[in-house]
């Protein structure tokens, strides 16, 4: 059956990819949790200020102490905000995209297994979806590691999403041209 290693890949990847997520969150970008923790202080505090109408310790604050305030409150946003982008750049990067493949990889694996064409194009829209997956979200997953490959990172990367996409063309015309509804033995 031509289907089932995109099934077992596609699974198998899924795995990695929804672990790896929260792990590159939480071990590549710890200073997150100390610029949340900062901005919240910033932020309760000039709140608090001006809930009493800008004034502490019952003593009315001058323009440059709630200046003050506000700019540390602003910075502290700032702060957060710089150390949330790449945490941001990989859930819609290497994250998304490796869980969108993998799913992508399960789904075409079961509509190979009710389509009869000929099988030598059943292996290449298989093979086609694998190295789509590993050129996309896989280079994209190294290098959030910091593990490049020369040259080859920006030469690689850029071929898997046309490779997704052809694999999504193929599988729509063999579908077109053979889809049986019932499990075909290759």
């Amino acid at each position: 059956m031509i289907g089932r290693k995109n099934i077992v890949f596609g699974f198998l990847y899924l795995v990695i990819t929804a672990a790896l997520g929260p792990y590159m969150v939480t071990q590549l970008h710890p200073d997150v949790g100390a610029a949340a923790q900062e901005r919240q202080q910033s932020m309760a505090r000039l709140q608090q200020l001006a809930a009493s109408d800008f004034e502490e310790n019952l003593e009315p604050l001058t323009g440059a102490e709630i200046a003050r305030a506000n700019t540390e409150a602003l910075l502290a946003q700032s702060t957060f905000d710089n150390a949330r982008a790449p945490i941001d750049g990989i859930k819609a990067g290497p994250h998304a995209h490796g869980n969108l493949e993998a799913l992508l990889n399960i789904a075409v694996g079961i509509a190979l297994v009710f389509i009869a064409v000929a099988p030598i194009f059943k292996q290449v829209i298989s093979w086609v979806f694998i190295v789509g997956a590993l050129l996309h979200s896989g280079v994209l997953y190294l290098t959030q590691f910091g593990v490049t490959l020369g040259g080859l990172t920006s030469i690689l990367q850029p071929i898997g999403p046309p490779l997704v996409l052809l694999g999504l063309l193929l599988a729509g015309i063999a579908a077109a041209m053979g889809w049986r509804g019932e499990p075909v033995r290759d």
